[in-house]
């Protein structure tokens, strides 16, 4: 994606700041590496939002949208017209938002012995990846989105996230709580 980005980040709950120093950073740099990789593809202007929130409102927003009355760590809602490689109307493309909780993002980084801010921006480029229409409903689609995240949080040094700690690099174990 090669046309200006607007990426709008709200940090709406406390504590993001503690758990991930410099999480608008992270976020913003995780957000443009994802966006550039990803296959947006437009010369057109861009829009997004991503919210760092809490458990509360995820489990809020998981209830109405998909029906699950439970936190996640991340949510994805994709605008409609995200596919347009040209908007209507000149205007930016509109590629949607997505929403992290706090707490489900640092307690599945102590689970799986990961740092916060590397978690955090592998959900980050995830949900990008969903606003961009990359899925993985099925096992090849799944197998794709993996390798695009583990490409784009290599060139950003950070480590595979679907190997479990303590586990040979040939036995990969999907991260099952990146929805």
């Amino acid at each position: 994606m090669s046309g200006t980005i607007d990426i709008a980040i709200n940090i709406a709950a406390r504590g993001w700041g503690d758990a991930v120093p410099d999480a608008e950073a992270v976020v913003r740099r995780a957000a443009t590496a994802a966006l550039g990789a990803g296959g947006g593809g437009s010369e057109a202007a861009a829009e997004l939002s991503i919210l760092l929130t809490d458990d509360a409102e995820l489990r809020r927003l998981n209830a109405t949208w998909r029906g699950r009355d439970e936190p996640t760590n991340v949510l994805s809602f994709a605008a409609d017209d995200a596919s347009a490689d040209v908007p209507p109307h000149g205007g930016p493309r509109l590629l949607g938002d997505v929403a992290l909780a706090l707490e489900t993002v640092t307690a599945e980084a102590a689970r799986d012995g990961k740092a916060p801010v590397d978690h955090l921006a592998h959900l980050v480029i995830h949900g990008i990846l969903h606003l961009l229409g990359h899925d993985h409903q099925d096992a090849g689609a799944a197998a794709a989105m993996e390798a695009l995240e583990v490409e784009i949080l290599a060139g950003l040094g950070i480590a595979d996230p679907y190997l479990v700690k303590g586990r040979p690099p040939e036995s990969p174990v999907r991260d099952e709580a990146a929805e």
